[in-house]
């Protein structure tokens, strides 16, 4: 082998064992022959496919060779190949014999040295010799006996001069970069490039190399990118940043192809002497040729330059073209952001410039909106530019420290600044009128951004005050003041819940506002010039419709099945309010399976828990027990309850709110009314024994006269048949209690007496004043008129309850008898006649609705005794107060006072003071230097 060449090592030729017979002869039978020819093919194949297979082999197997190498073993394995292809396609010599198979020839021929039997590979025989050889072996020549010895010598390679290595890779190196930055591919592998520069370290040269790559880079940056941008420097801002973006981006695109060639000097070298790497060299180099400011000879120049300016100026702009809804380039935005990202002058000089930007924009646009738009509009409106700052940030892959800044921005300037804007008492009260409920969760939604919900507080007490103040002194439409207190306390809690998100601090206000309003009080006609609270009455009447009238008092749209579709109905839009207080109403929908199966007392009791919350408000609670016992008193004796489970259940409600003290009189009322059912039963058992029969179904009711209401004595001539069974009923009570007077109240009496008209006989049921007048027409024609003054005169009554009597017989809407003339008013000279057409649908008709309303005369009465008794408890309060404390000042007894006697009733200082006056001149006390006042045993 020649010397300095590569030397493939050595192979073994693989040989075909033939047959046991070495030769073939014309006389062997023709099935043999066919048998020889069929195993020479296979031969054959057998033989082309290893000199496929080798010669494939060799292809794949990279050298390095001269073209003076033709005696190589790769070339001879060719020779060989085509060679034995060619000789294989002749007829196939004579076979060897067996023991012949292994002949190698003589010593020399074969490249023995013929003294120790050593074979020799070193030297390779010639292409020629070796198909001589093999033509040999297969003519059957002899192999030398004996075992042979091989040796394998030592490639000698040739010493190289590494400098020559090291500028042969600078050189490719060089011109690899050259390549990249005309973005070309450069004419050397990236892998051949890769190992140069990996030898080259571990040669020692990486400074040399890195130098090498940063001084050809820079030479880059500032001819290639930084020259035309700056002969374009009087381009728009906009085209400008265009243009430095795809500056950057086709730099970052060479910077990646030149780290993955010089990866191993990165990671090897730089990495590992702490010195700049070659991505954040690649980005120092940018900006230091784009974005930093110029040096001149004189020194630093303070200005920044034109080309930094416009691409700042560029990305502002199109910032604002994204606030003006004009044409924004989305892409070229998030793409100059990332760029200022990754060159670390975003926050430098962007983001100043944004916030800067979007203080003027935010001060301007607030200013403009918060006068053109309503308060709603302008919440709308203010959510909505939040919303879309923080959707761009989030969007063009803004800092955090932006976004977070940005926010702080908008809130500072659309909330805090605009503060009382957002809670002034008029635009509020606006909203709360419409019944804005979506509007007010935006308002408080807005404050809470910056822990300002509670603000909201000041202006929605106002709008309650105002609101159920004008409710509760609306004397032209008293008679709906609960109802309308009722939908008040509705709408609140609604809106507290769903608008102000159960805020406990506004739920506080809601309650001390509505106890506010509700417990004011003033001297007016109402409650005829007394201190008395007018709701606490009102309150009273509206229960006592309820438990006459069940279910059918309750107003629709304060049922459960409104109720729950109310609660329900968000965002629906804004109902219709009813003057003076917004009430809304929501048309129902189809009632649930729960709804439809409510029954009357369900119903009942759900309206009267509504009628406690508002009584639990009331201070005044002893206008209410008044008012509450009347008319329960006329519910039980007259009949009139709808439910006594109601009746029962409110007295339990009653009972638990305000103690045993405050029901003890209301629950000893119906024990009246068992005690006298077991005295009827036992006169009536009596009367039978007796076998007596009267002639009056009579029943009586006996009252305890400390826990009934106290009624006036109206005189009266009762008819004698009456007059007889109350007789005979006071001997059988006298007889079997002593000690007791039964005063009788005609009054609170009804009873049902039987009526003949021309049109049909009809069952009455009037009270007894009604029934003392009707019987006088018993005997009288129809055409015989009745004076005025013979009816007062025969029944004894006053004038005022004759001419009430007659008014509800022949003025009201059922009319047994006729007025003449026609009119409202009962006059002295009117006349009476029987109503010959009268008829009604049904046997029994009521007439006596008169009793259960309450007069003018009998509303002043309670008022002026609840008055009365509240003297005579704040005068007992004072002493209890003085007697414990012996010497107080004037205001501390006074607001003492005021929380002794809270529950009954909310005094004033003035009537306070009056009570002090009265005490000192009835000795209890008396005054002491230092406006004091002593309490005298």
């Amino acid at each position: 082998m020649a010397r300095g060449k590569h030397q493939s090592p050595p192979k073994c030729t693989e040989k075909q064992q033939h047959p046991t017979k070495s030769s073939t002869s014309s006389n062997h039978p023709p099935k043999n022959r066919e048998q020889q020819q069929q195993q020479q093919q296979q031969q054959q194949h057998q033989q082309q496919n290893i000199s496929k297979l080798l010669a494939a082999s060799q292809q794949k197997r990279p050298s390095i060779t001269s073209p003076g190498d033709q005696d190589s073993p790769n070339s001879k394995r060719r020779k060989l190949d085509k060679f034995g292809t060619d000789e294989a396609a002749s007829p196939l010599p004579k076979m060897a014999s067996v023991e012949n198979m292994y002949d190698f020839g003589s010593p020399r021929k074969n490249g023995l040295d013929g003294t120790n039997g050593t074979i020799d590979l070193t030297n390779s025989p010639s292409p020629r010799a070796r198909r001589v050889s093999n033509v040999g072996y297969m003519n059957g020549s002899t192999a030398q006996a004996g075992p042979k010895k091989l040796v394998v010598k030592n490639l000698r390679m040739t010493k190289s001069d590494p400098s020559k290595f090291i500028e042969q890779t600078k050189s490719h190196l060089n011109a690899a970069l050259d390549a990249i930055f005309r973005n070309q591919r450069p004419a050397v592998s990236n892998e051949e490039l890769y190992r140069g520069v990996e030898n080259m370290c571990k040669l020692g040269k990486a400074e040399d190399v890195n130098t090498m790559l940063r001084t050809a880079c820079a030479t880059h940056v500032s001819a290639e990118l930084e020259r035309p941008l700056q002969e374009a420097v009087d381009a728009k801002a906009v085209d400008m940043l265009r243009a430095v973006v795809a500056a950057w981006r086709r730099w970052m695109k060479q910077v990646m192809t030149i780290r993955s060639i010089f990866l191993f000097l990165d990671r090897s070298y730089l990495l590992q002497n702490s010195k700049r790497s070659i991505y954040d060299m690649a980005v120092s180099l940018f900006r230091s040729h784009i974005f930093e400011e110029k040096k001149s000879s004189s020194g630093h120049n303070p200005n920044k330059s034109a080309l930094r300016s416009k691409i700042i100026d560029g990305a502002y702009e199109l910032l604002q073209a994204e606030r003006t809804d004009q044409a924004l380039d989305s892409t070229l935005f998030k793409e100059s952001v990332d760029m200022l990202h990754d060159l670390g002058v975003y926050t430098t000089d962007l983001e100043p410039l944004i916030f800067a930007a979007s203080q003027r924009y935010i001060v301007s646009w607030s200013e403009t909106e918060i006068e053109a738009r309503s308060l709603s509009e302008y919440v709308d409106a203010s959510t909505h530019l939040i919303d879309s700052e923080m959707e761009r940030c989030k969007n063009f892959n803004l800092d955090k420290t932006t976004k977070m800044e940005l926010l702080t921005l908008l809130e500072h300037h659309l909330i805090e600044r605009r503060e009382q804007d957002l809670i002034s008492e008029k635009a509020v009260g606006e909203l709360l009128d419409d019944n804005s409920t979506d509007d007010l969760k935006h308002l408080y939604s807005l404050l809470q951004r910056r822990r300002l919900g509670l603000q909201l507080r000041l202006p929605f007490a106002a709008w309650i005050d105002r609101v159920g103040t004008g409710i509760v002194f609306d004397e032209k439409d008293q008679d709906q003041m609960v109802r309308k207190l009722l939908e008040l306390k509705q709408k609140l809690d609604h809106t507290w819940r769903y608008a102000f998100h159960k805020d406990d601090k506004i739920a506080a206000t809601l309650r001390e506002s509505f106890e506010a309003f509700i417990n004011k009080s003033k001297k007016t006609e109402a409650t005829w010039n007394t201190d008395n609270s007018k709701p606490g009455e009102m309150i009273a009447k509206y229960v006592d419709q309820l438990l006459r009238a069940g279910a059918k008092a309750i107003p629709v749209n304060l049922t459960t099945s409104v109720t729950k579709s109310s609660s329900a109905a968000v965002g629906l839009g804004k109902p219709e309010a009813v003057t003076p207080a917004p009430i809304a109403t929501v048309t129902p929908k189809e009632e649930d399976d729960e709804d439809e199966g409510l029954d009357e007392d369900t119903e009942v009791n759900n309206q009267l828990d509504q009628v406690l919350d508002l009584f639990r408000f009331v201070h005044g609670k002893a206008v209410f027990e008044a008012f509450y016992k009347k008319d329960l008193a006329r519910r039980l004796l007259m009949g009139r309850s709808a439910s006594n489970d109601a009746e029962r259940s409110m007295l339990a409600r009653l009972k638990t709110e305000c103690g045993s003290g405050f029901t003890q009189n209301l629950e000893q009322m119906f024990k009246d009314q068992e005690l006298a059912r077991e005295e009827m039963s036992s006169y009536k058992t009596r009367m039978e024994q007796q076998e007596r029969k009267l002639d009056v179904d009579i029943n009586v009711n006996i009252l305890s006269a400390s826990a009934w209401p106290t009624y006036p004595d109206i005189p009266c001539m009762i008819p004698a048949e009456i007059k007889r069974a109350i007789d005979h009923f006071e001997q059988h009570y006298y007889s079997k209690h002593t000690g007791r007077k039964l005063a009788w109240k005609h009054a609170l009496a009804h009873c049902q007496m039987k009526a003949a008209f021309p049109k049909g006989n009809k069952e009455l049921v009037v009270s007894s004043f009604q029934a003392m007048v009707m019987l006088l027409f018993n005997g009288i024609g129809p055409d015989e008129h009745v004076t005025y003054e013979r009816i007062k005169a025969e029944s004894g009554l006053t004038d005022v309850e004759a001419k009430r009597t007659l008014q509800s017989l022949a003025c009201a809407k059922l009319r047994p008898l006729t007025k003449h003339p026609r009119g409202r008013d009962i006059n002295d000279t009117d006349t009476f006649t029987l109503n010959t057409s009268f008829t009604h649908p049904k046997y029994r008709v009521k007439i006596n609705a008169i009793q259960l309303k309450e007069t003018a005369a009998e509303n002043k009465e309670t008022h002026e005794r609840v008055a009365a008794d509240r003297q005579y408890e704040t005068q007992a309060a004072i002493v209890r107060i003085m007697k414990s404390q012996k010497v107080i000042g004037h205001q501390a007894l006074i607001a003492e006072t005021i929380t002794a006697t809270k529950s009954r009733g909310v005094l004033q200082p003035g009537e306070i003071k009056r009570q002090i006056d009265r005490l000192i001149d009835k000795e209890y006390m008396e005054r002491e230097e230092g406006n004091k006042y002593s309490y005298l045993a």
